[in-house]
């Protein structure tokens, strides 16, 4: 298999995972989710009780992004890798009635789930797409703020992420992004194939 194919193969492996855990989300799942494990990355415990339950059961992000960014009232929000939409609700409310909150994510699943979360809570500022993030099907120069919760180790198109991003977002807007950074290379035979890539 070529380099192309194998990356290719492995962003699908990705996408599968992360479908799993919108469909089951009280199952075993290669990476932490869920409303505890938001908890355990600062998200105020009465925020979460306030969120949809579709968000929050199947939540899976490196820090709290949507707590630390600096979101505008009335800016329009692009949750990048938003998964069942935690960060865009929270974005949402941030940016009030004006702004909007765009959730994409690679993940029908996800996306559905969010999707259905919002229609549930009237959560009239936010829409959700199914898309992929190093070819964003928004305009250009169309985002104010955009948040990325963990998505870079988990694409390995990461230099046209940065391009896609570099273009939606207007003059004077920002990128608000968090990543899981190792500290020493992880052994060959730790990271071959990928049922390890979580790891």
């Amino acid at each position: 298999m070529d380099l192309q194919g194998g990356m290719a193969e492995l962003r699908a492996a990705v996408c599968r995972a992360y479908s799993a855990a919108a469909r089951e989300p009280s199952a075993k799942h290669p990476f932490p989710t869920g409303a505890q494990f938001a908890g355990e990355l600062g998200y105020p415990a009465e925020l979460l009780k306030d969120l949809p339950l579709e968000a929050l059961e199947s939540f899976s992000g490196v820090s709290s992004v949507s707590l630390f960014a600096e979101i505008p009232a009335g800016a329009t929000v692009l949750d990048l890798g938003c998964g069942a939409g935690l960060d865009s609700f929270i974005a949402a409310r941030r940016t009030g009635p004006q702004g909007t909150a765009i959730g994409l994510d690679f993940s029908e699943a996800m996306i559905r789930k969010a999707s259905s979360a919002a229609l549930r809570c009237a959560a009239e500022n936010t829409l959700f797409l199914v898309g992929d993030a190093e070819r964003l099907p928004l305009p250009d120069a169309s985002v104010g703020v955009a948040l990325v919760n963990g998505i870079f180790n988990l694409n390995p198109w990461r230099e046209r992420i940065f391009r896609e991003l570099g273009r939606v977002v207007a003059p004077g807007g920002a990128v608000f992004a968090a990543e899981l950074v190792l500290r020493e290379a992880v052994p060959a035979e730790a990271v071959e194939g990928a049922s390890s890539w979580f790891s």
